[in-house]
């Protein structure tokens, strides 16, 4: 074929280059287990744990305002920093300084010694450099570098809508290339995706349509309902203000995982915590009565 090289290969050949599964620790309450990878033991399939996310999994987690997504990924952040895995946070809604605070506080609320991660967290600050936030080529040098030079293991992208903001008909062109560079650097990572109040039902949709959620490994999708008449004070068995925070992992191709709607917290200290699935927490609870 006149020395032309094609890009077809054997499973065979692939399967020996194909990543380890395991979990990747969230540093979210009731989330590790959430994921599960699936065995043969004895001649029977056992359903066992992942204990996080999917390692080299590029997740996206999505959520209209409000929802806990920053909490979250933050939490991831600073938990692979206390575990000794260095952890690059791209923001790109709130100037570094800010984020530096607010990992600072998460720490403290989670129990861990800021003194002992800091130098293990590093943030690339898209938020205030316009360069970094519109020229994707600007942003891959600089996170190679980051990656190369201190020996990264995670990436934050907070949020990934934010790359294409006013140019929502450039999102899947985007987030593909986002995607496969943290591919391409063997990053375990997570991407915010800013939701539209107008899709505000527990679906993956976001700003840029499903620019995101068809691309990444998988989707995580957080909503808040606030109690606002009789019928819902009714329904949920709390009283009018009162703010119900749900989560779902929408789908992961990597691993298998949870399907089911789980009631969120935000704690008083500001963490995120899964508490209960949905349907187990109406029972508890007595939803409905």
């Amino acid at each position: 074929m006149g020395g032309r090289d094609y890009e077809i290969y054997s499973v065979e050949e692939l399967k020996s280059r194909a990543p380890k599964l395991f979990g990747v620790a969230s540093g979210v309450e009731g989330l590790d287990d959430l994921f599960y990878k699936v065995e043969y033991e004895d001649g029977e399939i056992i359903k066992k744990p992942l204990g996080g996310y999917p390692y080299l999994g590029v997740l996206n987690i999505t959520g209209v305002a409000d929802t806990g997504k920053s909490l979250m990924v933050e939490q991831f952040a600073v938990k692979q920093a206390s575990l000794g895995y260095n952890t690059i946070f791209v923001t790109v809604e709130t100037p570094k300084e800010f984020i530096a605070q607010s990992l600072k506080y998460r720490a403290m609320a989670m129990g861990i010694d800021f003194g002992e991660v800091e130098k293990r967290l590093f943030i690339i600050d898209a938020a205030s450099n316009a360069q970094l936030r519109e020229d994707l080529d600007v942003l891959f040098d600089t996170l190679a570098y980051g990656i190369k030079e201190y020996n990264v293991k995670n990436v934050v992208i907070d949020s990934i809508t934010g790359l294409f903001e006013a140019k929502e008909v450039m999102a899947r062109m985007v987030v593909r290339k986002v995607y496969n560079f943290l591919k391409k650097w063997h990053q375990t990572a997570l991407l915010v995706s800013q939701k539209r109040s107008s899709s505000e039902e527990m679906s993956a949709e976001a700003a840029g349509g499903y620019g995101v959620a068809h691309i990444v490994d998988g989707t995580i999708v957080l909503y808040k309902k606030v109690i606002m008449t009789r019928y819902d004070s009714n329904t949920f068995g709390l009283p009018i203000g009162s703010v119900v925070r749900l989560f779902r992992i929408d789908g992961c191709r990597m691993t298998g995982h949870d399907s089911r709607t789980y009631v969120m917290e935000i704690t008083e200290t500001g963490l995120v915590k899964i508490v209960a699935p949905l349907a187990d927490y109406y029972k508890k609870t007595g939803f409905g009565r």
